[in-house]
């Protein structure tokens, strides 16, 4: 057998088993993003780009419907890692301060909603988690993956979907507080 055959025998192999590996449930479908993939960070200033995921409670969640809400939008790489977990349980302890902002927080990594859902409960968790399998979400918004896994950003998107807020070097303890007190400036 020559090697381009073999090539072209892998080829349709892969193929007809990822068509195989689809599943039907509206919770597997990859997140869908309405934007083309950036190259670099959004500005702010800019509108946020707007997309649809089902969170790992099995609610539609699409960014345009959120508006007249300030989002907290946080991309992450990995769910039960040690610095992923410190930054969302700072996240769910300032979930007080972040209600009284009018603040929305939607955790965005590359896990499946499986892995999201066992996550969200281990942690006790008040957000939602998106999966970004095919990174749409992550690619819209400019941000880079390393291994599969995405960066750690977050946008901070005002009540009109605008960007009023990139932070490129997120340091997982101190976040949400950093957050809080942004938003504060804000009001």
């Amino acid at each position: 057998m020559s090697s381009r055959h073999l090539v072209s025998l892998l080829v349709t192999s892969a193929l007809a088993l990822g068509a195989c590996n689809k599943k039907d449930s509206p919770a597997d479908q990859p997140a869908k993003s309405a934007a083309p993939a950036r190259d670099g960070f959004l500005k702010v200033g800019e509108s946020a780009p707007d997309f649809e995921a089902v969170a790992h409670d099995g609610q539609t969640v699409k960014l345009s419907a959120l508006r007249g809400k300030v989002v907290v939008l946080y991309f992450y790489p990995k769910d039960g890692t040690s610095g992923c977990t410190t930054e969302a349980r700072g996240f769910r302890d300032e979930k007080q301060s972040l209600d009284a902002a009018g603040a929305v927080v939607l955790g965005v990594s590359a896990d499946d909603n499986e892995s999201h859902r066992g996550f969200a409960s281990e942690q006790g968790l008040p957000f939602l988690l998106l999966p970004d399998t095919e990174h749409a979400i992550a690619e819209a918004y400019g941000v880079g993956s390393f291994l599969g896994m995405p960066s750690r950003v977050t946008y901070l998107i005002d009540r009109q979907g605008k960007i009023v807020k990139v932070y490129p070097s997120v340091e997982p303890q101190a976040h949400a507080k950093e957050i809080v007190r942004d938003l504060e400036a804000l009001q």
